[in-house]
């Protein structure tokens, strides 16, 4: 589908960025002005924590779009300005997602490009997935706040600017494959501070090294649900807090303040099709949990959309475990940004042996197994042992 036929306007152009070619992302729809109720984002008090917010919002008459919550949590002026152009990216997609005719922008594109995107250890491309990181590249540029940004559809980080105080990193549009059949889709993305320390190295290792960051460094990371509704989750570090597009208004509302995944769910989220590929470890688990035999007496229930956002979403909100036990889901920009909002929320997020946050990525698109969830569940299920799946076909779906 050409770009003309979305109806946006000129593309923008971006820096050299890696050895894929890609065209000139479109610009995103415009932002809200920062006037009126947005002008809070330019000054506020000291950063609030999860607990202090959580009792602003209570007090507030109404409650605040994500503007002003974070004009009120004491947000740093330029971060709040990359959240508000990433936001707008994210109203893009979710057009673009619920528009006609993206069934056919949901497939994967010639074998050419999937081999060459394999090759890369990235997903076979489809054009939906380019057109939403055209959406993204762009924004992040405009906001003049990112020096770089790693996305899961280019081969190597994009350099953006000098002088950008942050690093971003990104899944543009994960589970595209499932847009044809109208199941939920999202965004994922995780914010660094750019490390100076490194700025007088050549621009392509500068990039690299400050895209490999440990998720311990990160400042901020978030996900938006692409679903009956939209939803816009984020964490500054201080809780885990959600946003509801209010489509009469155009603005992400505080819709669940402070959010605290339950320590122990009733549902596991896995394609246990592949049950027969597991280890022993991880069928034992499982197993144990349908029976009620586990540390919880109640029988577990399986709920998989085979859409990581949202098969996350439901685990923060109703608690359990969501898992993919084969090296298949990225580390720097799906691990680590829901292993960061998994933590934020009072659960976990592991490879199955170590927490992922503590694990020093070496690759932009390096693998490796992914378990978030309720802190106990996933200490349950660490205490089996052997639950990475290391028997690997070449599953075509």
């Amino acid at each position: 589908m050409p770009l003309s036929a979305l109806s946006l306007r000129p593309p923008l152009a971006l820096p050299p960025t890696s050895n894929r070619r890609h065209r000139s992302p479109p610009p995103v729809s415009h932002l809200p002005p920062l006037t009126r109720r947005h002008s809070v984002l330019l000054a506020g008090p000291p950063r609030a924590g999860a607990a202090d917010m959580a009792n602003l919002a209570a007090a507030s008459p109404s409650p605040p779009t994500l503007l002003e919550y974070m004009g009120r949590a004491g947000t740093p002026a330029d971060l709040a300005v990359l959240v508000a152009h990433i936001q707008g990216a994210c109203k893009s997609i979710a057009a673009l997602a619920a528009s006609p005719g993206n069934a056919d922008l949901s497939r994967a594109k010639a074998a050419g490009s999937e081999a060459e995107a394999v090759a890369a250890g990235r997903d076979a491309p489809k054009p939906l997935d380019e057109l939403s990181n055209e959406i993204i590249l762009s924004s992040l540029q405009s906001s003049g706040k990112v020096a770089v940004v790693a996305s899961e559809e280019n081969d190597l980080p994009v350099w953006m600017c000098d002088d950008g105080p942050y690093v971003v990193v990104t899944d543009p549009l994960d589970g595209s494959r499932n847009i044809e059949v109208s199941i939920p889709t999202g965004t994922i993305f995780g914010i660094y501070n750019r490390l100076v320390e490194l700025d007088n190295l050549p621009m392509e290792e500068r990039a690299q090294l400050n895209s490999l960051q440990s998720g311990t460094r990160m400042v901020a990371a978030g996900y938006v649900l692409y679903s009956s509704a939209t939803i816009f989750c984020i964490s500054f570090g201080a809780g885990t807090h959600g946003f509801t597009l209010d489509r009469s208004t155009g603005e992400f509302i505080l819709t669940h303040p402070s959010i605290q995944i339950p320590p122990r769910g009733q549902i596991y989220s896995v394609n246990d099709a592949r049950y027969f590929d597991w280890p022993e470890g991880l069928r034992k688990y499982i197993d144990t949990i349908r029976q009620g035999k586990g540390q919880h007496p109640k029988k577990y229930s399986a709920r998989y959309v085979c859409s990581l956002v949202a098969d996350f979403h439901r685990t923060l909100i109703y608690g359990g475990v969501a898992m993919n036990p084969r090296d298949h889901l990225r580390l720097v920009y799906e691990a680590n940004p829901l292993s960061f909002l998994a933590e934020q929320a009072g659960g976990r997020g592991s490879d199955g042996k170590a927490r992922i946050l503590s694990i020093q990525p070496v690759k932009l698109h390096q693998r490796l197994p992914l378990f978030l969830g309720s802190m106990e569940d996933m200490l349950e299920l660490e205490s089996y042992g052997d639950v990475q799946q290391k028997v690997n076909p070449g599953y075509e779906v």
